[in-house]
């Protein structure tokens, strides 16, 4: 093998990496997301001021976050810039009545393209939602999601969802939901059998 067929495979291997790692950074901020905002949040050690901060950090500072459709562009609107999106997420997080036990994501259906410093995402969405009167829902969303590398991270730059269906489920349906998760907490030292 000569040295310009080696100079050019080596070219296509780190573009190649390239991409898988936009693709793990994206996953890893979609991921992020939907756990910052599950309820109970799962996160040890974060109150609600930094829940927001760490879910409007994964924004970049001209970040869209819109629902559209018949069904959310009447429920969520549009939310551009960090301030913004802030406000987004703190009407969410309000207290309510009922007030919301339990919200836990699931995404699926993931495709992922990825375009030099720019990527687009397409995901399946749902969600139950479970409230303290027992009356619940189960969600589902489309979306169609856009990121942007800055400073060598990478960032949403657009977060768009549409409704495809949302189904009231049976009162009580589900037991056992606790009021917070201690998944992430740190776990206590078992004692030493001495």
């Amino acid at each position: 093998m000569d040295l310009d067929t080696l100079t050019r495979e080596l070219a296509e291997l780190k573009a190649q990496t390239r991409v898988l790692q936009a693709e793990a950074d994206i996953r890893r901020i979609m991921a992020r997301y939907m756990l910052l905002c599950d309820v109970p949040l799962p996160e040890h050690g974060l109150d609600e001021k930094g829940r927001l901060d760490a879910i409007v950090g994964l924004f970049s500072t001209d970040a869209r976050w819109e629902g559209v459709g018949s069904y959310y562009d009447n429920q969520f609107g549009a939310s551009v810039g960090h301030e913004q999106l802030h406000q987004h997420f703190t009407r969410f997080f309000e207290p309510q009545s009922p007030r919301m036990i339990l919200n836990c994501h699931y995404l699926t259906c993931e495709q992922i393209h990825v375009n030099g410093a720019t990527a687009e995402g397409q995901w399946v969405h749902f969600q139950p939602w479970i409230f303290d009167d027992g009356s619940s829902v189960l969600r589902s969303s489309r979306l169609n999601n856009a990121f942007r590398c800055v400073d060598g991270v990478w960032k949403m730059s657009r977060y768009r969802t549409e409704n495809v269906f949302i189904a009231p489920l049976p009162k009580n349906w589900a037991t056992n939901v606790p009021e917070r998760s201690v998944l992430m907490a740190p776990a206590v030292a078992e004692p030493n059998p001495a």
